[in-house]
């Protein structure tokens, strides 16, 4: 099982985002007071392409996970503080449900009448997505590299 290309890149640009303009509060005087962040200054700091940066600034604003704001000062800033928003908020954002096998959001399945594993799937998907929920942005945007133990 692998990420998209674009639901690594979507964490790799919150997390940017999150160190370059901290959380996001309620308070308008304090959102004037936080920095905000371009896409393209995301997509430089990242190295991710200007094009594929924008693409997922869209769809993490449609999902509330960034705010954008026009005008002079304008740009992006968090949708809510980066310990309220987990991994599994920016991979849902980008492809949908965790779901690891198609039949199970589908309900398309050619071998469903012979199938006794289907009714385990959700069992693993709630798993899957429950370790991605426990990892909050605060921790991967202040986290430090984890490092190979050596025997």
């Amino acid at each position: 099982m692998r990420l998209s290309n674009l639901a690594d890149y979507a964490i790799v640009i919150m997390a940017a985002t999150a160190r370059k303009c901290g959380s996001a509060s309620l308070v308008e005087a304090d959102r004037r007071k936080r920095g905000r962040v371009s896409s393209a200054d995301l997509a430089q700091e990242t190295g991710i392409p200007v094009p594929t940066a924008q693409k997922i600034v869209s769809k993490l604003s449609a999902a509330g996970l960034l705010r954008s704001t026009r005008g002079a000062g304008g740009g992006l800033q968090l949708g809510r503080p980066a310990a309220a928003i987990s991994m599994a908020d920016i991979v849902e954002a980008i492809e949908g449900p965790i779901a690891l096998v198609s039949c199970i959001d589908t309900g398309d399945c050619a071998v469903e009448h012979e199938c006794s594993v289907k009714p385990h799937w959700p069992v693993v998907n709630a798993a899957v997505r429950g370790a991605l929920a426990e990892v909050s942005l605060a921790k991967i945007a202040g986290a430090v590299p984890a490092q190979k133990e050596v025997a």
